[in-house]
């Protein structure tokens, strides 16, 4: 393993102790006052958009409009942990129950709007975050649909793909623009996320219009009822029996070396484009100053 490697390895490792360390044993509690969980909610871009025509439910994630900035790290960990146990424990018998035959998996549908070359900032906690699911909720997404895909992703994408398992490549579908006839095929529209409904969809945080949900609201139904579950749970004040996967008293993994070593690689294209922008800037500034 190269210097550069062994260095993200042991900042991978930090972060992974700053989350562990703050977490344990908290899974089960809201995130309080209601102003914080709403900030996490505005920065955290997450919700329930509908579900497929089998019966899958649809997770609509806003990647490039996820901030990450509005609440410590170990908030936002703790937020996702508690969506995922969501779902497993509500959402997924609910879904088969409706459905008369066991659902275990959902689709992810992923905004990339606004993902901008500042998202670098963003890597190493959404590498805990995945890592954290690697290890705790296996085999829990059926399909990847992306979207809305600007060229900072396609960039990383190129060198990140070759790097993924072929388990993990063949669950990923980048669509173009924003993915509605595609989507379409596997969906009813009402179940489409709201920066799916048109071709120009503009913006992850908001509606295309006042009717249209915006299913990352901290107002949307599926946060209402996530956020009276988890006070209920906590409520209870006992211990949880974990589920076969995934339970509030998740395992914190040691830094897996592939997604070190592709968390390094999107740095790195992170930064190369940051250089190129930056000398094309320069150059553009002296043909001005030349041309005066």
């Amino acid at each position: 393993m190269g210097i550069a490697n062994q260095d993200a390895m042991k900042q991978f490792q930090l972060l992974i102790n700053e989350v562990d360390g703050s977490l344990k044993n908290s899974f089960e509690k809201p995130i309080i006052p209601p102003e914080l969980y709403r900030a996490v909610r505005d920065s955290q871009l997450v919700g329930l958009s509908g579900y497929s025509k089998e019966g899958l439910p649809v997770i609509a994630v806003g990647v490039g409009q996820s901030t990450f900035d509005k609440a410590s790290v170990h908030y936002y960990v703790q937020s996702h942990i508690q969506m995922n146990e969501y779902r497993d424990r509500v959402v997924l018998p609910a879904a088969t129950k409706k459905q008369g035959r066991h659902i275990s998996t959902c689709l992810k549908v992923l905004d990339m709007t606004g993902l901008k070359l500042s998202a670098l900032n963003q890597i190493k906690l959404l590498t805990v975050i995945s890592t954290i699911d690697d290890l705790n909720y296996p085999e829990k997404t059926d399909t990847y649909y992306i979207v809305n895909v600007p060229y900072v992703f396609s960039a990383c994408w190129k060198v990140v793909k070759p790097l993924l398992q072929e388990r993990t490549r063949r669950k990923i579908q980048v669509l173009q623009n924003c993915g509605r006839d595609e989507l379409l095929k596997v969906m009813d529209y009402a179940s489409l996320p709201h920066f799916c409904r048109k071709e120009r969809s503009g913006s992850s945080r908001h509606s295309e219009n006042g009717t249209t949900e915006n299913c990352f609201s901290y107002d949307s139904a599926f946060h209402q009822q996530l956020y009276n579950y988890i006070h209920q749970q906590g409520a209870v004040r006992e211990p949880i029996v974990p589920i076969k996967q995934g339970s509030f008293h998740v395992d914190f993994p040691e830094p897996d070396p592939r997604d070190v070593e592709i968390a390094k690689t999107i740095e790195t294209e992170f930064h190369k484009m940051e250089n190129h922008n930056n000398a094309l800037s320069y150059s553009m500034n002296g043909l001005k100053v030349n041309g005066d």
